[in-house]
């Protein structure tokens, strides 16, 4: 029975920590899309405010998914708050200093939740740099065509 209670409390954690990441992510990109492009004269202070802003925000975002965590290792296995929030926050940094443990029964939603923080990193890290890149681009709308034109065998040319 823990096997099956083991899945389905990781199947629903990482359901909710997907659609709660990818629904911040895209709130993201669409804010990011409408911040206007400077073209000539690029202003410092917006632009630091405008990365700051953006880092906040995914800073709040993966802050949500450590709770959401630490409420599950809460609810179902860990004493207090401090523990779970601790246990749950050092997982997904996947720092684990191995200070606080959850018990045997409940030991594989750790490592998971290390997997689901290194692979949200990654996507937060894509965000920051989309957000640089719209900001340093300038009138460039993009330096990859979204959709290519197939080319005959005559057009390539070595």
């Amino acid at each position: 029975m823990t096997l099956f209670q083991q899945a389905g409390a990781a199947v629903l954690l990482l359901a909710v920590t997907l659609s709660l990441q990818c629904g911040g992510a895209a709130a993201l990109i669409l804010w990011i899309r409408g911040i206007p492009r400077e073209s000539q004269k690029v202003q410092v202070f917006r632009c630091a405010a405008l990365v700051m802003q953006t880092t906040v925000a995914v800073i709040i975002l993966h802050g949500i998914v450590i709770l959401l965590w630490a409420s599950c290792y809460r609810w179902l296995c860990l004493p207090s708050w401090e523990s779970a929030f601790y246990f749950s926050a050092s997982s997904y940094a996947t720092v684990g200093y191995g200070d606080v443990v959850l018990p045997s029964k409940w030991r594989l939603l750790g490592p998971l939740e290390s997997m689901v923080g290194m692979l949200m990193s990654g996507v937060s890290i894509g965000l920051l740099f989309a957000a640089v890149t719209h900001l340093v681009d300038g009138e460039s709308r993009s330096r990859l065509p979204l959709h290519t034109e197939p080319m005959n065998a005559d057009e390539i040319r070595m």
